[in-house]
């Protein structure tokens, strides 16, 4: 495994960060794993060198964040594991149980620690923006957060470039606490990152930590162009279908043939591809297979050619922004 600074900040991160939305309570979604099938995988991602997991309240209704705790803390020293979770969405029916109000916020991190069982969390980020509150009051919100030890440091996650600089910008104005990271929706389907939100992190050391980074698996075959659907995940995703259409499959070939060349599984190709791009610290990486986790650490190892990295991106086809909502 291979570690860097997340952003600019000294915090030391594995340059694969587990996704820990595949696990909690199978009840809220046919593909999620609980507590006793999610153990060996995250064994091996630790094993494999793994020390940064991903998490939020809302994955499996707060379950993904009690499993999370768990089975870090049977695994790692606490001040060896850096763990992030994140706020926004609607826990609830209540009105004031949702969104980054202040309100929402100072219950968000202590319901979250609780279920985690931790008196901390080293990442503590945004879902999305929030257009009903003000940015002022969710940046002194975090900023409280940070100052009572509660997070470590604190991110955001897909927004505009304009929302993202403005949300600095206060924070900066006010003397409260910067975003050091932004967790954001891209992938070799999803490039439109690449025109502003990502440029702007490079500039403002700012780490990029992908979501989705093999594209809710279609990078790596789980449909097929006529529309067959091949894992349990694929065939209950209408997010995902909402994400990408006919025209990606022929970057979804293109990875494939680069992948066929290597003689190694595309998902590997797939994310080393991310691992080259200027900017991002770590793909976020879902696993629900020992093998998953395989691939990951394995594309941190593989290095890609000028030649197979141009064949993959010169079938991109620009979308519209996606994955903001």
């Amino acid at each position: 495994m291979e570690y860097v600074n997340l952003g600019s900040t000294g915090l030391r991160v594995s340059r694969i960060c587990l996704g820990m939305m595949s696990f909690g309570d199978k009840s809220s979604r046919q593909w999620v794993l609980g507590e006793d099938d999610a153990e060996p995988l995250v064994r091996g991602a630790a094993d494999g060198g793994v020390i940064f997991y991903d998490t939020a309240d809302t994955y499996a209704n707060g379950a993904s964040e009690v499993v999370t705790g768990r089975l870090l803390g049977k695994l790692f020293r606490r001040e060896d594991v850096v763990v992030a979770t994140k706020v926004f969405s609607p826990m609830s029916d209540a009105e004031n149980d949702r969104g980054l109000s202040r309100k929402h916020i100072l219950a968000g991190i202590d319901n979250s620690l609780r279920r985690l069982g931790m008196d901390y969390v080293d990442l503590y980020q945004i879902h999305r923006w929030d257009p009903r509150t003000p940015i002022e009051e969710t940046m002194e919100a975090l900023h409280d957060v940070v100052k009572a030890g509660k997070a470590r440091y604190i991110g955001a996650s897909s927004m505009y470039a304009w929302q993202f600089a403005k949300a600095q910008h206060v924070a900066e104005r006010n003397g409260w606490t910067r975003f050091v990271s932004m967790q954001n929706h891209y992938n070799l389907l999803y490039r439109e990152e690449e025109r502003e939100m990502i440029p702007q992190c490079i500039d403002q050391g700012v780490g990029v930590i992908p979501w989705s980074p093999l594209a809710r698996g279609v990078l790596t075959g789980n449909r097929t162009r006529d529309g067959q659907r091949l894992t349990t995940r694929a065939g209950s995703d209408p997010f995902g279908d909402s994400l990408y259409s006919q025209a990606d499959f022929d970057v979804v070939d293109a990875v494939a043939e680069v992948a066929a060349g290597r003689g190694v599984p595309p998902a590997q190709v797939a994310l080393a591809w991310l691992l080259h791009r200027p900017g991002v610290t770590a793909p976020i990486v879902g696993t629900t297979k020992a093998s998953h986790v395989g691939d990951a650490l394995a594309a941190v190892k593989l290095e890609l050619t000028g030649e197979e990295i141009r064949r993959m991106e010169e079938r991109y086809v620009p979308h519209p922004v996606l994955g903001h909502g």
